[in-house]
């Protein structure tokens, strides 16, 4: 324990923060790293290039080819991220030699990916793959073509079925996410027909009731996408009557509002009525275009209102983002480090302080403490935590990363 860290603790404690109660909440939040970081989405179906307004930029060199390429970058990502982990996955990372059609997807198919789950001992969760496919490109739930429809409601209930595998197998929780791109480039006349049809198709997939121990189901709205600018069907407000009247979980992605819209303001809102949310976290610039994560503003935003308002267990914080541009490594490690440097930063906050300030109206010492926090050693406070998990901090998070990259990426 470093002279520095305690000091900082010495700092904190004169404003009635407990470092040491702080590491240990944050120790028991998870976030959930999404496998698509290191292969650009691509997954191994062999399905030809991305639809549905997904575009990943960039073509730097090393990325994973196969799920062995991809799992072993997974476990080097994993050394370089301190904290309580999950790893996301979505359907198209199924290892089928590409001979199984997704609606005829089982857990035998992910056999491998749950193997590593319980060698790294981290927990899963899930996702239906409903674009980058022949039958994605005239509307997958909300398609007029009932043959459509029923493919890809076959597909989400597979899928239902593969995430309470995992669940059952890992004694751990698995969350199923739903995102469809279904949308209209020009104005529709008929908003209401394929929004009628993505409610039939929802309700179907849901039918079979599972136990919330193994899986929860989440449902993901988007404001739109390329190929949908003028309508997404899956709106915010579908998903959040939806959501709420059947009693499942609300996935609040951060690209997919307007651009003036920042999801922390939508957490406390969303949980007076729902009993848990999902969170995919990312980094939208101009549109949602899934940049790595970056300590700012809105982060800290979201950081801070699941740990003022003691959302740990209501919220479930999963990662959205994929950045081909630079080693993917690196973007995997800062964009996860940074949700958990935010989530330490929110629980060393004092409370107490805070609070009272606010309740009794004195606002002038509620923004002089905000602005003050700032300044605080909680780079001690970070650095201890790494250290405590055995990960690297600092630009020595880079030099692995580099090491990594001349020893295995550079080769592929």
């Amino acid at each position: 324990m470093s002279k520095c860290f305690e000091m900082a603790k010495e700092c904190y404690a004169a404003l009635g923060v407990d470092v040491e109660a702080a590491i240990a909440r944050l120790d028991e939040i998870p976030v959930s790293l999404h496998c698509w970081q290191g292969d650009d989405v691509a997954g191994f179906e062999n399905s030809g290039s991305l639809d549905g307004g997904l575009a990943v930029t960039g073509n730097y060199p090393g990325r994973a080819r196969n799920a062995e390429e991809l799992r072993g970058d997974i476990a080097e990502m994993l050394k370089l991220v301190p904290g309580k982990k999950r790893l996301n996955l979505h359907a198209i990372y199924a290892e089928t030699n590409g001979k199984v059609e997704r609606n005829e997807l089982e857990p035998c198919h992910f056999a491998n990916w749950l193997a590593f789950a319980k060698e790294q001992n981290i927990g899963l969760d899930f996702n239906p793959t409903c674009f980058a496919h022949p039958l994605a490109t005239n509307g997958t739930l909300t398609s007029a073509d009932a043959g459509v429809r029923k493919f890809w409601i076959e597909h989400a209930i597979a899928c239902r079925k593969i995430a309470a595998y995992f669940g059952k197998e890992l004694d751990n929780t698995c969350v199923t996410n739903i995102w469809i791109p279904d949308g209209s480039k020009d104005t529709p006349y008929d908003r209401l027909a394929p929004r009628k049809r993505l409610m039939e198709s929802l309700d179907a997939i849901l039918a079979e009731k599972i136990d919330p121990k193994y899986n929860l189901d989440a449902v993901e709205s988007k404001l739109f996408g390329i190929g949908a600018e003028s309508c997404t069907y899956g709106s915010n407000e579908f998903y959040m009557g939806y959501a709420v009247s059947r009693g499942i979980l609300l996935c609040l992605d951060a690209g997919h509002f307007h651009p003036t819209e920042v999801i922390s303001d939508k957490i406390s809102s969303a949980l007076l009525y729902l009993d848990d949310i999902l969170l995919h976290v990312s980094r939208g610039v101009r549109w949602d275009s899934d940049h790595v994560v970056c300590w700012d503003g809105e982060l800290q935003a979201i950081a801070s209102e699941i740990v003022r308002h003691g959302f740990e267990k209501r919220v479930h914080i999963g990662l959205d983002y994929f950045d081909a541009s630079i080693n993917r490594l690196a973007a995997w490690s800062i964009g996860a480090r940074n949700m958990y440097k935010a989530l330490l930063f929110a629980l060393l906050e004092p409370a107490k302080l805070l609070a009272d300030a606010e309740n009794s109206g004195d606002l002038s010492s509620r923004l002089m403490l905000m602005e003050e926090l700032k300044s605080l050693p909680f780079g001690a406070v970070w650095k201890e935590y790494c250290d405590r998990n055995g990960v690297p901090c600092g630009m020595a998070v880079m030099d692995k990363i580099k090491d990594y990259e001349k020893a295995v990426l550079s080769k592929r």
